[in-house]
């Protein structure tokens, strides 16, 4: 029996199972794989929060502290600046004072060779004394043609006397007519030395009326010259006008000098004040008055100095320039502007910490009470020194001893055997101290 076999079928090798693919399944990636948007939403949340928070804050600051406020860097301690100048010419030959040393008010820093201004004092002095020994003998003729009239009218007297009782015998013929004339010429003659005396007892007394010996004319006249002599005998020794440091010293021993020629300066350290910047935009509610805390580079932040707005210049730096701005020619550009605004320092906080002038500061002006001005109504500043007015106080006195030594008033030290000798000149106040010189050694302090 025949039988038929049926055809085997290729058989599929085994494969493993395939996992399933988006594009069998036709889900999206983003639920295989999900991310963690909660906490990015929370970091975003949280950062929004904390800007508003930092702009309200910034707002309120503003708003409440910051806009009653105008700050700036741009400023500088600035100063006096005294000139020290000699007003006569001569030769150095001592300087009391260097750069970085403190004078004070009245100190000599500079001596000039004196010899010959006390050559002209000297002469001066010498014709004040003849002048008043001249009017002295002035005073002391009105006494003697007093005493000539009286003479003469003793003798004028007797001369008509003697007329009288020629006349009276002349009637007897006793006396002849040639004794009587003769009588007549005495009187005539002595008529006129009595008119004589009396004119030079007038025109002495024109010389001497309303005045006495210190007030003469020619006693001024020479005190004149005198009291010329001595300032400028005094001038050869510069005094320091104000109490300060010494600065730019250029003046050495042995140069010669002329008026006008810078020697040194002196700055006063404790007058100082502080020039600051503020740009035109800034001036608005600024006023004189305002208070000011300042902080300079030099002590750091952690000095504060406290001081107030004093006044507003007169225009901006470019203006007082050299070569100012000439904004109506060429191509213009609009630049903002400063103005310097001085404001005045507490001298018991510039005691404590010093300032030069130049150094840096830091200025904060608060401008809140903005019902000021910005014109100065205050008084003006005087600055001020006596020590040059002594030059005359001390010629002054020179003027009266010489007067009182020649004059033969009653008094202690004017008589003879006790006039004080004038070899030795005074000292004027500012004689050359013991101070040391300069070469190797400091001041003295």
């Amino acid at each position: 029996m025949s039988t038929t076999e049926d055809p085997v079928a290729p058989t599929k090798p085994a494969t493993s199972p395939q996992p399933a693919t988006p594009a069998h399944t036709g889900q999206p990636a983003a639920d295989a794989q999900p991310p963690d948007n909660g906490k990015r939403r929370l970091l975003m949340t949280l950062l929004i929060i904390a800007l508003l928070i930092a702009a309200i804050a910034y707002g309120l600051y503003y708003f409440l502290v910051a806009r009653f406020h105008e700050t700036t860097d741009d400023a500088y301690v600035n100063g006096n600046v005294v000139q020290i100048t000699p007003q006569v010419m001569g030769t150095v030959i001592s300087v009391n004072a260097d750069d970085t040393q403190t004078v004070h008010a009245g100190d000599p820093i500079v001596v000039l060779d004196p010899a010959d201004s006390k050559v002209t004092l000297d002469q001066a002095e010498a014709n004040l004394a003849q002048a008043v020994r001249q009017v002295r003998t002035l005073f002391v003729n009105n006494d003697q043609y007093a005493a000539q009239v009286a003479l003469r009218q003793s003798d004028l007297s007797r001369a008509e006397d003697d007329l009288r009782r020629r006349m009276t015998i002349a009637q007897t013929g006793a006396i002849s007519l040639e004794e009587i004339s003769h009588a007549q010429d005495a009187v005539r003659g002595a008529q006129a030395s009595l008119n004589a005396a009396e004119q030079e007892l007038q025109s002495n007394r024109a010389l001497t009326e309303n005045t006495d010996i210190a007030d003469h004319p020619n006693v001024l006249a020479a005190a004149a010259k005198v009291r010329d002599s001595y300032i400028n005998y005094a001038r050869n020794t510069m005094p320091a006008p104000v109490t300060g440091y010494i600065a730019q010293r250029s003046v050495q021993v042995g140069q010669r000098v002329s008026p006008e020629t810078p020697l040194m300066a002196i700055v006063p350290l404790n007058s100082v004040w502080v020039d600051a910047n503020f740009k035109e935009v800034q001036l608005t509610h600024m006023r004189i008055g305002q208070p000011v805390e300042l902080t300079a580079d030099v002590y750091g932040s952690g000095v504060v100095f406290h001081g107030k707005v004093v006044g507003f210049s007169a225009g901006t730096g470019s203006a007082f320039s050299l070569l100012p701005a000439q904004n109506a020619t060429g191509n213009w550009i609009k630049v903002v502007q400063r103005l310097p605004v001085r404001i005045g320092l507490d001298p018991q906080e510039l005691e404590m910490h010093p300032l030069r002038i130049g150094l840096s500061m830091a200025v904060d002006v608060a401008i809140k009470n903005d019902r000021g001005g910005q014109l100065g109504a205050a008084p003006n500043t005087v600055y001020q020194t006596d020590v040059f007015a002594r030059y005359g106080d001390q010629a002054d006195a020179e003027i009266a001893q010489i007067i009182q030594e020649n004059e033969g008033s009653s008094g202690p030290g004017n008589e003879a055997h006790n006039t004080p000798s004038r070899s030795a000149k005074p000292t004027l106040g500012y004689a050359i101290r013991q101070a040391p010189t300069i070469a190797g050694r400091g001041m003295a302090q």
